[in-house]
């Protein structure tokens, strides 16, 4: 990878800035600084709510004829603002990618809410599953459904149900945008939550989630929506190979012998009955609501509770989130703080090591200089004997006492003085004040 298209896969940008920059620059040229295609570049101003340029703009504009910019809608809550290279974009609605008028048709042909449009055959692709196991497909931008397959088809109606009952009152549902950071809380999925727990986290049971939270917006708070069919405690015994349900009809068409060679065990299965979860999917926001469906209740009779609820808590949510923006806030300056009080703590201990460690420098100057002195202390002495030898000793000694001479180096503590470093050498100090 380049350095620049390093640097774009880093960059950020808003909204507002890619909406100047569409209208400055021709679409491949801008392509290209994000290092994407042009007909990419042109899903993310789709996904952002940003105008483009129509074909043959640039060169309308060059003699004079462009029609006028378009203003840049204004936004709506739950819209994705920022976009970066390293960071999905918002599909269109609808599970499937659609044009515009096949999305129109299919919407106008099946009545459901786009988010649910062409979902139903990617549930149905799923990774492997027991008999009555909640299905766990591979694509993970689905609308946040838990359903075995039997009741996949009553899942998707109930949730088109509460979804356009939401929309029909004002508020929109959709897929959570990727620059929000919206959760999703762990979803409790037993009807009647005592005992063991097969699914529990420990477990090796599973359950499939979202990549993103489905959530309404009742006015600018948003709720996540969970929709699970629950479980309910099942016996089940071992025949031929795997757990069959102990009211089934195989089990009951067993003779007493066969019955000898197997086993029964208790399992949390998919009852048929379904919870809606209302949950805050904001971080440090603890409110959540459930509605479960009975024997004699269904969840599509609760809509109207539902709504009501939803908005009656609007209020209540908008403060914890706003109490909790607070704490987010404040734990920011506390964690600042700390980081600025390590900072100086760093800084006077590195203002302390350098004093230390050039004092010790300057300490193993001065000893190598007092050395060296006494070293020429004894040369100046051997210097004065080899003056009183014999011609023939004394030119050995004098050549000796040169080559030592040149040994030792300097003498002069103006070089030793040179060689030592500073405390301010070692280490500048960040800090002026201390």
């Amino acid at each position: 990878m380049t350095k620049n298209s390093t640097q774009a896969t880093k960059l950020e940008v808003t909204r507002d800035d890619l909406y100047d920059q569409v209208w400055s620059t021709p679409m491949s040229r801008l392509a290209e600084r994000y290092d994407v295609s042009g007909s990419y570049l042109a899903r993310v101003c789709e996904a952002l709510n940003v105008p483009r340029p129509p074909v043959g703009y640039w060169q309308k504009k060059e003699v004079g004829k462009a029609p006028p910019q378009p203003v840049l809608p204004p936004t709506q809550p739950g819209d994705q603002v920022v976009w970066s290279k390293n960071k999905p974009i918002v599909r269109p609605s609808g599970a499937v990618r659609q044009s515009r008028s096949s999305r129109k048709a299919a919407k106008a042909r099946t009545g459901r809410h786009p988010i649910l449009l062409g979902v139903e055959k990617h549930f149905r692709r799923t990774r492997k599953i027991e008999d009555e196991e909640f299905l766990r497909p591979y694509k993970t931008l689905l609308p946040d459904i838990i359903t075995s397959e039997v009741r996949l088809e009553n899942a998707i109606q109930i949730a088109d149900k509460i979804y356009s009952a939401l929309v029909n009152a004002g508020h929109r549902v959709l897929f959570a945008a990727p620059d929000q950071n919206l959760r999703r809380v762990a979803i409790e999925e037993r009807e009647k939550p005592v005992g063991d727990r097969k699914y529990s986290r420990h477990s090796m049971g599973s359950i499939w989630s979202p990549h993103r939270p489905t959530v309404t917006f009742v006015g600018d708070v948003p709720f996540g929506l969970t929709i699970t069919e629950m479980t309910e405690r099942s016996t089940m015994r071992y025949v031929g190979g795997k757990y069959v349900r102990e009211d089934s009809a195989r089990v009951k068409g067993l003779r007493s012998r066969q019955l000898a060679d197997t086993w029964t065990t208790e399992q949390d299965l998919p009852c048929g009955r379904f919870k809606l979860t209302a949950y805050s999917p904001i971080q440090g926001v603890e409110w959540e609501e459930s509605w479960q469906e009975t024997k004699k209740g269904s969840l599509g009779s609760m809509v109207e509770s539902i709504i009501r609820k939803l908005t009656k808590s609007k209020r209540h949510v908008g403060e914890l989130m706003i109490e909790a923006e607070e704490a987010a806030a404040q734990r920011h300056k506390d964690w600042e703080e700390s980081q600025e009080r390590w900072r100086r703590d760093e800084d006077r201990r590195r203002v302390e090591q350098a004093r230390s460690e050039s004092q010790k420098q300057l300490s193993e100057i001065m000893e190598s200089w007092k050395l060296a002195m006494s070293t020429e202390l004894f040369f100046q002495e051997a210097e004065k004997r080899i003056e009183c030898l014999e011609d023939g000793r004394k030119n050995v000694l004098q050549d000796r006492l040169k080559n030592a001479r040149a040994m030792l180096g300097s003498l002069d503590p103006l070089d030793f003085l040179e060689e030592w470093q500073a405390p301010h050498d070692l280490y500048e100090t960040k800090y002026g004040d201390e």
